[in-house]
């Protein structure tokens, strides 16, 4: 994949590693399934108090079943594109009390693979790869997940850093928004971190285990 341009929208709320790109399709996660979610497991796959040592939770993780409300808050393009066929949304928000910055969770959790593979451009081109900011740079997740991508930026009016990861796993779409109310309050290699916590509990429930993924592991 390349350099993806996007609109600014201020943000509210790991295949080899590739240069200059956060993108990749090759997934080197083992041998784990693709199998649409229930509401229950994607609320147990997002990232809870025990998961996030650290950081005190927000928002509880919670799930709800797509509906026009949250078709619009999570696809919020033209005709909800990037929302077909999606059955779950699920989010929980943490902050971190040291230096203040913040992360949203975000899950979409779709009917089939193909479904949430369609959605992947879509969503990515047409709205959250610019959540990072217009000077966003891409920057490499590693190997996380089917797909990924990534950039680091800005994300308010007075130059606070902020980064937005999306990856799929499987059925899942999934989105890691962090952002700081000042410089050095998140890096990248923060957000990997968070990316991959949320991506490992995504892939451990559609393998029918129990979420146990934690920051550290």
């Amino acid at each position: 994949m390349g350099m993806r341009n996007s609109r600014w929208c201020a943000a509210t709320a790991v295949a080899l590693l590739l240069t200059g790109c956060g993108g990749g399709t090759e997934d080197d996660s083992g041998n784990g399934k693709a199998v649409p979610l229930t509401k229950e497991q994607v609320r147990k796959a997002l990232p809870d108090g025990e998961a996030m040592a650290g950081w005190k939770q927000s928002a509880r993780p919670m799930a709800v079943e797509m509906n026009e409300l949250y078709r619009g808050l999570d696809c919020p393009i033209k005709d909800n594109a990037g929302c077909e066929n999606a059955r779950f949304h699920g989010a929980s928000t943490f902050q971190h009390d040291a230096d203040a910055a913040n992360v949203t969770f975000l899950i979409i959790a779709y009917d089939s693979e193909p479904a949430a593979r369609k959605a992947y451009d879509v969503l990515w081109d047409g709205y959250y790869g610019g959540r990072a900011g217009q000077r966003a740079k891409t920057f490499a997740l590693g190997p996380i997940g089917d797909e990924r991508d990534a950039r680091f930026g800005t994300s308010g009016f007075q130059g606070e850093p902020g980064a937005v990861a999306q990856i799929r796993v499987g059925t899942t779409l999934l989105w890691t928004l962090a952002a700081s109310p000042r410089k050095g309050g998140i890096d990248e290699d923060g957000v990997r971190d968070l990316a991959k916590l949320l991506a490992e509990r995504s892939r451990q429930a559609q393998n029918g285990d129990q979420p146990s993924a934690a920051l550290g592991d």
